[in-house]
């Protein structure tokens, strides 16, 4: 069993020949709306590779919450909402076509966490061997599911992304945290010679590593310095949501029980099929 705890977004995702110059329209190839969000995308993507998978997530009761809640349900997600009303943030995604980059602009999200949140009722169900993906968001609510978690002997993975308040805490409830590779520590945390997998294992996860984009990237596996493999792809089409899926897929056969490395690589391969497809859940449906 998985739980994805963190960031539910709607996208509007468009795709375009090239970015707009300022003052400047263009026509978009290609529309779509549906949710997305680091742990929303993650969650679909566990459950394409054959895990039970909840969502903790601020969903809300407006407009847009109902979209996201519909597309959840297609993929196969169970929701656990924490908000108190309003709607999940929405995000604008142009990507452009031929390169598969993207370009976002997101709000905030505009439904606030309950007051009445329980950390239990959140991890009901979870066991040793069972896994936690946390992405940074909720910081309060996934620092205490982290913890429950490992009380209840499972495994907590972790994106992280970008810095946000709270992450040193949550890096040092994690097992496994794969950095993005943009993330950067705040100067007064930094450890003299040491860049940023092992200055966050040094925080306690037994294996961490640091993304590259789509190229081959390093970790620390259990202490023992690993290379991950990133294929080339046999094409690009969309890059958006590929860290999503490697999360996902890291937390999906973790779930399964393989070795840490085993996983990443896994993962990684997961990721690279999913940018020859569009979206970040393309690679689930197209043949």
């Amino acid at each position: 069993m998985i739980v994805c705890c963190g960031l539910l977004t709607v996208d509007v995702l468009q795709t375009v020949e090239r970015l707009p110059r300022p003052d400047e329209k263009v026509v978009a190839r290609q529309l779509a709306v549906d949710f997305g969000g680091p742990a929303a995308n993650a969650a679909a993507t566990a459950v394409a590779l054959g895990s039970g998978v909840r969502l903790v997530a601020s969903v809300g009761d407006g407009p847009l919450a109902q979209v996201a809640r519909s597309g959840l349900d297609r993929a196969g997600v169970t929701v656990a909402d924490v908000a108190d009303g309003g709607d999940p943030a929405l995000s604008t995604v142009l990507v452009t076509a031929g390169t598969g980059e993207r370009a976002v602009v997101s709000t905030n999200a505009t439904s606030a966490v309950g007051a009445s949140v329980e950390v239990d009722g959140l991890a009901r169900g979870m066991g040793p061997g069972d896994v936690l993906l946390v992405d940074g968001h909720l910081p309060g609510v996934a620092l205490g599911l982290a913890r429950e978690v490992r009380r209840r002997g499972g495994i907590v993975v972790m994106d992280a992304g970008s810095w946000k308040p709270g992450t040193s805490e949550l890096v040092a409830a994690s097992d496994l945290v794969v950095a993005s590779a943009d993330f950067c520590i705040p100067t007064d945390l930094r450890e003299s010679g040491r860049g940023v997998v092992e200055t966050l294992r040094s925080w306690g996860p037994r294996t961490v590593a640091q993304s590259a984009g789509g190229a081959s990237f390093v970790a620390s596996v259990r202490g023992v310095p690993t290379t991950i493999l990133v294929r080339r792809p046999d094409r690009v089409v969309d890059t958006l949501g590929a860290g999503d899926v490697l999360h996902g897929a890291l937390a999906a056969f973790c779930d399964q029980g393989l070795d840490d490395g085993v996983a990443l690589q896994r993962a990684a391969d997961v990721a690279t099929v999913s940018v020859g497809h569009s979206g970040a859940r393309g690679w689930i449906v197209e043949p």
